[in-house]
């Protein structure tokens, strides 16, 4: 069913009164002209013409005015076949009644489908063509060839404007699909923008959870690896000072590491760089973290660093920083190493950072206890960073903790 617009309605509102409108006309030209003579009463045509007339209008009317009759007689191609034997007998009596015929035309392509339309193109054409050419041809042969000449002018009008009017047909079909379907399509997007509105709001939470989350572990790499090693250095100063004659020396580094771990503290929290790196490059940063932890342990410890070296992103220096400060941490509280050797290799796109001692090792399928927070964390910033992080040991071989990290470049200012 083709969509109706506001002008197909004023179409469909004024067709309604338009075959008794033409039925009118027709009536009133043939009754001005007066009744055809060809031997015929003139009398009995006119009163045949009034009361075929008032027949063919009280069905036009009842047609359009009265209820539908509920019958199969009802159906429309029976009005149209009904209308059209009317209009052809009116068309015999008088030749202008073709003017009434003519509706024949208009509403073919209404009524039928296919070859039915054609066929009452045909019909209405007959109807026509007997009125235009003054009756049914009646032996002439000029009167038999206009005739044919007549008939074949009206439905070859009539075949092209059918045609036309079922292009519009089809057109208005296919735009009322058209319209359906963006109708549907629409309906689907208001649905999908629902949809999407409900999931950014859920991906909104959760983000600002998992945002909580990591900022919570930050925060736990930050003071476990910075505050807590440093004040664990300053307690073992401070011990190491009790049992020294001259505890001066322990006391000033136990005062130097306590201000160290306040201000890495204070940058913590601020989510700055570490401290080492706002005032030297990775390297030198990393040597003064080793020195400083040989200061305070036995062990001999070395740092080389290989390769190009150049300024990498500040997330990289400060992951590299921290695994080392951790690492160095790890051989202190359980390794009981003699030496420690920190590497710090500059490879192509990557950046490697190895830190190996010859302590009493441990052995990696080993559950991991509660003190292992140390290699957690030290794992979870290198994959933070899309690296990895590897431990190589055994019991009494000593300990491989291996860093890999893209090698990031810095941003330029």
């Amino acid at each position: 069913m083709s969509a109706t617009v506001p002008g197909e309605q004023a179409w469909e509102r004024s067709y309604r009164h338009l075959p008794l409108a033409l039925l009118v006309v027709a009536t009133v030209a043939a009754l001005a002209t007066g009744p055809a003579t060809d031997g015929t009463s003139p009398a009995w045509r006119l009163a045949a013409q009034l009361a075929l007339v008032a027949a063919t209008a009280a069905c036009l009317a009842w047609w359009a005015y009265g209820r539908p009759l509920p019958t199969a007689a009802a159906s429309t191609p029976f009005r149209y076949v009904l209308r059209t034997l009317l209009a052809f007998a009116l068309t015999l009596l008088n030749p202008l009644f073709c003017v009434f015929g003519w509706i024949g035309f208009a509403d073919a392509t209404d009524t039928f489908r296919g070859r039915g339309v054609w066929l009452a193109f045909g019909a209405t054409a007959v109807v026509m063509a007997t009125g235009q050419s003054g009756g049914l041809p009646v032996g002439s042969t000029g009167h038999v060839v206009l005739f044919l000449a007549l008939f074949a002018l009206n439905f070859g009008l009539a075949a092209a404007m059918g045609r036309y009017a079922i292009h519009v047909e089809r057109t208005s079909e296919d735009r009322a699909s058209a319209i359906t379907e963006l109708e549907r399509v629409n309906a689907s997007l208001e649905e999908a923008i629902a949809r999407n509105d409900s999931l950014q709001q859920t991906v909104v939470a959760q983000a600002r959870v998992a945002g909580v989350q990591e900022e919570r572990q930050r925060l736990s790499r930050e003071i476990h690896d910075t505050i807590a090693q440093s004040l664990a250095a300053v307690l073992a100063q401070l011990q190491a000072a009790a049992q020294d004659p001259d505890p001066r020396p322990r006391i000033a580094r136990a005062t130097e590491l306590a201000r160290a771990a306040l201000a890495e503290a204070r940058r913590s929290v601020m989510d700055l760089a570490p401290v080492p790196l706002t005032e030297a490059a990775l390297p030198e940063a990393l040597d003064g973290i080793v020195r400083g932890w040989a200061a305070d342990h036995a062990a001999r410890t070395d740092l080389v660093v290989t390769g190009d070296v150049r300024p990498l992103h500040p997330e990289v220096e400060a992951t590299v920083l921290r695994v080392t400060q951790e690492a160095l941490a790890n051989v202190a509280r359980h390794s009981g190493a003699a030496r420690v050797g920190v590497t710090l290799s500059y490879d192509g796109e990557e950046v490697l950072l190895d830190v190996r001692d010859d302590g009493v090792g441990f052995d990696p399928e080993q559950p991991a206890g509660g003190s292992s927070f140390g290699l957690r964390g030290m794992r979870a910033r290198a994959e933070r960073l899309a690296g990895t992080l590897g431990v190589e040991s055994r019991p009494g071989t000593g300990t491989a903790v291996s860093v890999r990290l893209p090698a990031l470049a810095r941003e330029a200012a």
